[in-house]
């Protein structure tokens, strides 16, 4: 991002200045942000009118052989709910297991049980944010679309996040008008309107293999049908964030904007 300084508030300015209207704070490697700075942020991005999510750490994996690691990645997200609620932050998203060769089902129990442990913590600190486990790129990744929505559904302070990119690599295919209808019809269906009033959506090109996900592209550079799924979208009155996670970050957010504004 082109913010004069690598600073959160800067980034959150450059998107106030570009037009946009939301900024999700990458804590990928490590949450590195105290509760002062993250009130400051929070005040600094009400002031502006940006909304704010959060990513917690790539390092989380709640089927982990070991015990430990299984703590480690519950309290990083712990952590990230923490300091993002402080931010001001609506969600925090997060990618939440490895299959490890386990049978999906057992794993799909583990991970649950997890959560269920990291949600009680929250609520009983009255840390009021969702957490939003996200639709993976990778068959290796425990996130497919159904397990993230039977999560939200038996989990209630759980929510979805959709990225469309990565469940198109995944399985080859989820790239047309009709099939990111039928995405929107599975999380009404199975979690009810209300997912669809306040989603949260990342969204860019990717280039895959049989393998699943390889990497983010450039939207001029990808074959996702952006705007067909924007257009089911607007169509059906999708509210909630859009994060762009494109390398060319800026320029492909606001593409993603000015397309949606000039559908009818």
């Amino acid at each position: 991002m082109s913010s004069r300084q690598p600073t959160t508030q800067a980034g959150i300015e450059r998107i106030k200045e570009l037009g946009l209207g939301c900024m999700e704070i990458e804590f990928v490697q490590g949450v590195r942000m105290g509760p002062e700075m993250a009130r400051q942020v929070g005040e600094f991005a009400s002031r502006l009118g940006v909304s704010l999510s959060a990513h917690a750490p790539y390092f989380v994996n709640l089927n982990a052989r070991e015990p430990d690691k299984i703590a480690a990645s519950q309290q990083r997200l712990l952590q990230t709910a923490r300091i993002g609620a402080l931010c001001g932050a609506r969600s925090v998203v997060f990618h939440a297991a490895f299959y490890l060769d386990d049978p999906p089902g057992q794993v799909y129990d583990t991970v649950k049980k997890h959560l269920q442990a990291v949600v009680e913590q929250l609520r009983g600190e009255g840390v009021n944010i969702r957490l939003r486990p996200e639709t993976t790129g990778k068959p290796t990744q425990f996130g497919s679309l159904e397990e993230v929505l039977n999560l939200c559904l038996e989990i209630p302070e759980l929510a979805p996040t959709i990225d469309f990119a990565h469940w198109h690599a995944r399985t080859g295919s989820y790239n047309s008008y009709a099939e990111f209808n039928a995405i929107l019809d599975q999380i009404e269906n199975k979690l009810g309107r209300g997912a669809l009033d306040d989603i949260h959506i990342h969204l860019s090109g990717i280039t895959y293999t049989k393998k699943g996900e390889s990497k983010h592209l450039r939207l001029q550079d990808c074959d996702l049908r952006y705007p067909e799924l924007l257009r089911a979208l607007k169509e059906r009155g999708v509210q909630g964030l859009v994060v762009c996670e494109s390398p060319n970050l800026e320029e492909d957010a606001l593409l993603l904007q000015e397309t949606y504004n000039s559908l009818p």
